[in-house]
């Protein structure tokens, strides 16, 4: 049987894959499979994607090795839920603030007794096999991963009370709202930013478990990993394409201005 991603980063293990929030199409998780990923994390909060989309997607990461992970719009039960009904290996929650609510959210991601989350077997999230409910409960809570988004100042005030929650998977930064909310807005060299970043690490790893994070390019991606992060989700979709695009057209119109005439 294939590790699961929670498997991967049992004991100080790492994990890397592409943030998705535009390129949503059949061959997408093949795609990013051939390139060694070990998840593709897809965004629901800022892409306008329902959960129809997410679902095709769940289903063609399904036996690739590829771990399909959500970022779903906000904290009710209805996104976490049944984002794990329909085959998400991981969901990532927004703003998370306090103990009570990465509580909370613990309990709709896990079955009873640990949680709340209602009963569907047979269905997406476990293969439409048969089996026992029981195993298949079991099986839920030791694959599925639940992740929390620090990206306020209240978050980081608790961070390391919502790192201690039993149940919380990984402590996941999101640099961008975080920097907003403590007044500095992008300004990733800030002293007090970066004092954030620290305490972030310090308090996932105090707890034990993995630190996450979303990196743009490669600079961003060799920092964050020097800064202690196990999960690093490496660019957003469009923008890698963008950027590929752009340096191939760059070339072109390079080679162009030195041969600007062509027979034909």
């Amino acid at each position: 049987m294939t590790a699961s991603l929670k498997d991967k980063l049992r004991n100080g293990g790492s994990a890397f894959g592409p943030m998705v929030i535009e390129f949503f199409s059949p061959g997408l998780p093949a795609i990013v499979a051939a390139t060694g990923s070990d998840f593709i994390l897809y965004d629901m909060e800022h892409s306008g994607a329902g959960f129809e989309t997410m679902k095709m997607q769940f289903a063609g990461c399904r036996g690739i090795g590829v771990a399909p992970l959500v970022r779903v719009p906000s904290s009710e039960y209805h996104f976490v839920a049944r984002a794990f009904d329909m085959g998400a290996h991981g969901v990532m929650i927004p703003m998370v603030e306090t103990r009570q609510q990465a509580e909370s959210i613990v309990s709709f991601a896990n079955y009873p007794p640990h949680g709340r989350r209602g009963a569907a077997f047979g269905v997406a999230h476990d293969d439409y096999l048969g089996g026992h409910p029981a195993d298949k409960m079991k099986a839920s809570r030791e694959r599925n991963l639940v992740i929390c988004q620090i990206e306020t100042a209240l978050g980081l005030e608790n961070v390391d009370e919502i790192a201690g929650v039993d149940g919380v998977d990984i402590v996941w930064v999101g640099h961008f709202d975080l920097t907003n909310s403590m007044g500095i807005p992008a300004q990733f060299d800030h002293p007090d930013y970066l004092r954030a970043i620290e305490k972030c690490v310090a308090a996932a790893h105090r707890n034990g478990k993995p630190a996450g994070f979303m990196a743009l390019d490669e600079k961003w991606a060799e920092t964050y990993w020097n800064l202690g992060f196990n999960i690093i989700a490496f660019g957003l979709d469009h923008l890698l394409y963008q950027q590929a695009l752009s340096s191939g057209i760059d070339l072109l119109k390079s080679l162009r201005a030195t041969q600007p005439h062509r027979g034909g």
